[in-house]
């Protein structure tokens, strides 16, 4: 059994610019992505873990392979090469920006007996997926990527299992996302946020809580 974390680090998570400079937002997202890790690692159900990435990065226990294409374009062509080299193995692949994933989480992800479980990120996406036999798949993330899936699943014959888990559903994007690591995160990305000085504050208004630099 493996996981693929597929990752760019270059001007990552773009849309939280308006927050943190890109530096900041670099270090963020290999923060987030050494929580994924750590959850994978942790979890002992792996015997390789691969780091899908634009470039030279260096992760404890993540064995790094380069590419230059796109995200679906990527993990395709990995599922094949996959399959092409006999390595016909359960694979999971895991996005790097959902830093409130547990060893429990990806434990209970693993040992599903489905042919597919597809684990939904909100707004119709993907956080997960692991499949049984890779061969027999291919990825189209972007859009309603989670329905998407179901489909390919689906026509493909696959006994399919969809995992509600509110951690690996917490992807990070957009500012407001930033306030759900410092509520319920412990880890590098929790403490990075931190040491950048943010704490989490009741809205005036009585609204819902939010995020304020000291």
């Amino acid at each position: 059994m493996r996981a693929v974390i597929p990752f760019k680090k270059g001007n990552a998570k773009s849309r939280l610019g308006t927050l943190l400079s890109e530096k900041e937002r670099e270090e963020l997202a290999m923060a987030m992505l050494n929580d994924v890790a750590k959850a994978l690692l942790g979890s002992g159900c792996f015997r390789v873990i691969d780091l899908l990435t634009t470039s030279i990065i260096e992760v404890k226990g993540l064995n790094t392979v380069l590419t230059e294409k796109g995200l679906n374009e990527a993990l395709n062509e990995y599922l094949e090469k996959m399959s092409s080299h006999s390595m016909d193995e359960p694979v999971l692949i895991i996005m790097a920006d959902i830093p409130l994933v547990s060893v429990k989480n990806i434990r209970e992800i693993a040992a599903s007996s489905a042919g597919v479980v597809i684990v939904p990120g909100r707004m119709g996406g993907t956080n997960a997926l692991f499949i049984r036999n890779p061969s027999n798949f291919h990825v189209d993330y972007y859009g309603a990527s989670f329905l998407k899936h179901k489909e390919i699943a689906a026509r493909s014959g696959f006994k399919i299992e969809v995992f509600d888990s509110f951690n690996l559903s917490t992807d990070i994007d957009e500012v407001a996302d930033l306030t759900e690591i410092l509520l319920h995160g412990k880890g590098y990305a929790a403490r990075y946020l931190k040491k950048l000085g943010f704490i989490v504050v009741e809205a005036e208004n009585g609204g819902r809580v939010g995020l304020k630099k000291v």
